[in-house]
Parts: structure tokens; C-alpha cells; sequence
């Protein structure tokens, strides 16, 4: 992994910040994962919010590094909205700064964005999409709701085989303020300790 991405996963893989409420929140996912890796069964993650734009790219990419660095096999992340709208820039500027190697594929008005985590790791593919579009998987899929809009608005996800919710706060609130690089780079770090505590409870 690049020596910038190590340095911030430095900073989250103490997990002292994450509260007891909070840990039982993620356990039915860590539960998910152990499961299908004790069945040597391929894991698909589906993270889906609204817009699929902010916290489901962020919990994408970072639940896929978290696998990668644990050495779980088999895990293949996804991200989807109820909508289709854009990558928010500023998760591409936030996840650059903090060590991803990140490239614009296509442009246009739902530009296509390549995320590297490492020179020889297949980029993850980022752009705003339906969580049931062709790109994602149609079945045997966990549905993790980043939003409670999306929670509460979406009572059937079609296809999936667990659905879980684990709901973060939208750094959107900080747009077009002075605060918004600190929200942002504070919301993918919360996100990136979550799925890094995740993975790291998985027996392989």
C-alpha cells in the first residue's frame, strides 16, 4: 500500500474511539463476513445510500482496503444510491489527501473515477450508480444502508441477502462552509476506523 495510506490507516487501527453501542451497530456485518469466509463463500458488500455520492463511496473503498489489509479473501465491495447522481468531489480530494492514488476515467456529469490503494492492487471503480444497476451484484449480497434516508426510504432491497444498517452522519452539512475539509477528512477517518474494526475481527 502506499506509504501516505499507511500513515492514515496508522491513525485508525486503534479502535478505542469506537463505543460499545457503536460495536454492536457493526457486529451483524463482522457476523456476515465471518460467515461466508468460514463457507469459503465470495463476499459481496453492497453500501448503499441516497445519492450514492458521499458515504457509501466512502464506506466502499474503505471496507474494501480494510479487507485487503487483513488479508480477507474474497471480498468484493460495491456502492449504490436510491438515486443516481455524482461523485461528490470533495470525496475524491478527501481520499486523495489521504494517501489513495485517484484518476478520472470519463468525464462528464457522473464522471468514472479509478481508486488505487496500491501500485499493483485493481483500482476500485467510482462513480454514482442505482444500487440494482447491472454494475452490482444482482444476489447473494450484504445491503449496508450508510443513511437513514435510505434506510428508511428503501424497505426491500432486491437481491440481497442480509441487509444492515449502519447509518453515519452526512459531512454534506458542511458544504460551502469553512469547516468542510475537516468534516470530510473526519467522516472518511470515522468510517475507515468502523471497517477497519470490522475486518480485523475475522478469523481467516
Amino acid at each position: 500500500m502506499y506509504n501516505n495510506l499507511v500513515e492514515t490507516i496508522n491513525k485508525v487501527i486503534n479502535f478505542q474511539n469506537i463505543s460499545e453501542e457503536r460495536k454492536t451497530i457493526l457486529q451483524p456485518l463482522i457476523d456476515f463476513v465471518q460467515q461466508k469466509t468460514d463457507n469459503k463463500q465470495e463476499i459481496n458488500i453492497n453500501f448503499i445510500c441516497t445519492h450514492n455520492s458521499r458515504r457509501s463511496h466512502l464506506s466502499q473503498v474503505w471496507a474494501q482496503v480494510a479487507a485487503s489489509y487483513f488479508g480477507v479473501q474474497n471480498v468484493i465491495c460495491y456502492s449504490g444510491g436510491t438515486e443516481e447522481t455524482a461523485l461528490f468531489p470533495k470525496v475524491a480530494e478527501t481520499l486523495s489527501n489521504q494517501g489513495f492514488n485517484i484518476f478520472k476515467i470519463d468525464e462528464g456529469n457522473n464522471p468514472i473515477y479509478a481508486i488505487k490503494y496500491s501500485d499493483n492492487s485493481l483500482p476500485i471503480i467510482g462513480f454514482s450508480k442505482k444500487y440494482d444497476s447491472p454494475f452490482n451484484p444482482a444476489s447473494a449480497f450484504a445491503a449496508i444502508m450508510t443513511c437513514s434516508q435510505a434506510d428508511g426510504g428503501c424497505p426491500f432491497i432486491a437481491g440481497a441477502e442480509k441487509r444492515i444498517p449502519v447509518t453515519f452522519d452526512d459531512p454534506k452539512i458542511s458544504d460551502n462552509t469553512s469547516e468542510q475539509t475537516e468534516v470530510y477528512l473526519g467522516r472518511s477517518l470515522q468510517i475507515a476506523t468502523e471497517m477497519f474494526y470490522i475486518f480485523s475481527k475475522i478469523n481467516t
